[in-house]
């Protein structure tokens, strides 16, 4: 009993939606993008000519042979251990990362390495869930990064309705979201073991909904509406800022100081919104980029950039957004000072347009952050099928909207 009871509580542990991560700190600035779609988690869809992007720096201009190995992962992002590497990938494994460029004119030096799937050495040929593991092989094989991506073969479809109008309250601080599911031609003879949903906002993990029960069940698919699991908190619209040129401040910075070894990035401080202000953001995203716009995986600087929150909440709280890949999550816990009644931390970003929320422990919302239903979020949905003959889950379904 004590065993299923760990095993249980390791499962909830994990991740259970595409994550990047860094985990040695020799490495940063870590990129998945399809088809230079940097506002998106990473989706490509089966047998199409979509390309997935992945770049990172290394911390010096000293090579490193690197080197990266796929995997197939059930839903939950366990690996599929029930298949071969043959039944999904055409090609080979462990294959070599040979695209790589030393920074030019940067005051920290590092190695930009960059490498596309598919590629002449593999291609993936099943739907599902996908981990790509990268291995510094110089470093006695060490794992130094994971990402995580989805690929999807569309077989079945998702209607997505997303309204201020809830069950809790209207046009207050709640988004709900409605689903439609359509079979199309696969049959469903047993609901709970063969099909899993899940349910995001702005790719939130912690904040995921998955295998609700379905409001209507039909011989051509699935509604949920009205279900109270799937009202969202609206928060409110991402923080951001943009470093474009290290000689001047630009969107978002209050100011840019040299301390004699670097530039240090101070973005104007983070205060307590009573109010929703319309505002255009990423939910998260980033993307790097200069002035220059051309050349910026190997020409953008390095800087230091100093965040600060003036609150009234008392407790622990967070930075988070797409970019936010270290293995500690301590890395970006911001420190309390009392005397200014001010929340900061100071963290080392490579130039670009970042967007970022403040959250607690639990993923919630400070309450300075505020919540307000005309905050535009993104919404997205994926769909799992496993078949009675069928040795792992696929990905059968996706649909993203945007409430605006």
């Amino acid at each position: 009993m004590k065993i299923k009871l760990l095993l249980f509580l390791m499962l909830m542990a994990l991740p259970m939606t595409a994550a990047n991560r860094i985990l040695s700190p020799r490495f940063k600035t870590l990129t998945s993008i399809v088809n230079g779609d940097w506002l998106n988690r990473p989706v490509m869809q089966l047998n199409s000519n979509d390309v997935l992007t992945i770049g990172f720096d290394e911390l010096s201009h000293n090579y490193h042979r690197l080197c990266y190995r796929i995997e197939h992962c059930e839903y939950d992002w366990t690996t599929s251990e029930s298949l071969f590497d043959s039944d999904w990938l055409e090609g080979f494994n462990n294959n070599p990362i040979e695209d790589y460029q030393n920074s030019i004119n940067t005051t920290m030096p590092y190695t930009h390495y960059q490498f596309n799937i598919p590629n002449d050495r593999c291609r993936l040929k099943m739907s599902g869930n996908y981990r790509i593991t990268i291995i510094d092989e110089d470093e006695g094989d060490e794992e130094v990064m994971q990402v995580e991506f989805y690929v999807i073969e569309p077989r079945m479809d998702i209607g997505l309705n997303v309204s201020s109008n809830t069950d809790i309250d209207h046009n207050d601080s709640h988004q709900q979201v409605d689903m439609a599911l359509r079979y199309n031609s696969l049959r469903i003879t047993n609901l709970d073991e063969e099909l899993k949903t899940v349910v995001m906002q702005n790719w939130r993990d912690d904040t995921a909904r998955r295998d609700l029960r379905p409001t209507s069940i039909s011989m051509q698919g699935l509604e949920w509406t009205h279900q109270r699991p799937l009202i969202f908190d609206a928060g409110n619209e991402y923080h951001k800022f943009e470093v474009l040129d290290v000689s001047h401040p630009t969107m978002g910075i209050d100011r840019i100081d040299w301390n004699g070894h670097q530039y240090e990035v101070y973005p104007f401080m983070a205060t307590t919104r009573r109010n929703y202000l319309t505002d255009v953001d990423a939910d998260g995203a980033f993307c790097i980029r200069n002035s220059d716009r051309s050349e910026s995986a190997y020409t953008c600087e390095y800087v230091w950039v100093n965040f600060t929150l003036k609150t009234s909440y008392q407790g622990d709280i967070y930075i988070g957004g797409h970019w936010a890949t270290d293995k500690d999550r301590e890395t970006y816990k911001m420190q309390y000072d009392g005397a200014k009644g001010i929340y900061y931390t100071r963290l080392l970003l490579k130039q670009g347009y970042y967007s970022y929320h403040y959250m607690t422990p639990n993923g919630g919302i400070p309450d300075s952050e505020g919540s307000f239903y005309q905050t535009e979020n993104r919404y997205q949905a994926l769909v799992y099928y496993k078949g009675p003959m069928d040795r792992t889950w696929q990905l059968v379904a996706y649909r993203a909207v945007e409430f605006r």
